[in-house]
């Protein structure tokens, strides 16, 4: 017991090397090694951004710049599912403010809680999703979903769950 105790902080680092190796610790690869660590966390942990930092020879206010100029990067855990339901004008327009609203009863999810207790979910409302024509459009992961009335949303959802045995 002892043995594994001594050992795990070494181990939880251990994949942040690996990609730093892996990018031959370049600091002009800053933001596909964050892509990278963000993809194995779901998020950018403090410590994570600090130990990059370091291995890069730059300053953690640089990581932590970078990591929060752009919108595709997370400082906050995010669930297995992330759902993100486009509010732009075409999107806006036809009705995505009940998608949200679905989704987030449906999920128990409401005012700046994003992300379900168990890590599951995680709703989002962004800016764009480039599909316009598709409006209203919702994101799951990587899936795109278009023209989605709330019941469609719902159904989704539940789909998911029904995948993950819950």
């Amino acid at each position: 017991m002892e043995a594994a105790t001594a050992t795990a902080p070494g181990r939880k680092f251990e994949k942040v090397v690996q990609i730093l190796d892996a990018h031959q610790r370049d600091r002009t690869r800053l933001v596909p090694i964050l892509q990278a660590v963000q993809e194995e966390y779901r998020y950018l942990p403090e410590e994570v951004m600090t130990l990059v930092a370091t291995s890069l020879g730059i300053p953690p206010a640089r990581v932590y710049g970078v990591a929060t100029f752009y919108s595709h990067f997370a400082l906050e855990p995010k669930g297995k599912y992330v759902i993100r339901i486009c509010d732009g004008t075409a999107c806006h327009v036809k009705g995505s403010q009940d998608l949200v609203d679905a989704l987030q009863g449906g999920l128990g999810l409401g005012g700046a809680r994003k992300t379900t207790p168990d890590m599951m979910f995680t709703l989002e409302t962004v800016s764009c999703l480039g599909a316009c024509g598709l409006a209203p459009a919702m994101v799951v992961n990587e899936d795109v979903h278009g023209q989605v009335s709330p019941a469609v949303a719902i159904e989704i959802l539940d789909g998911i769950r029904r995948s993950e045995g819950m």
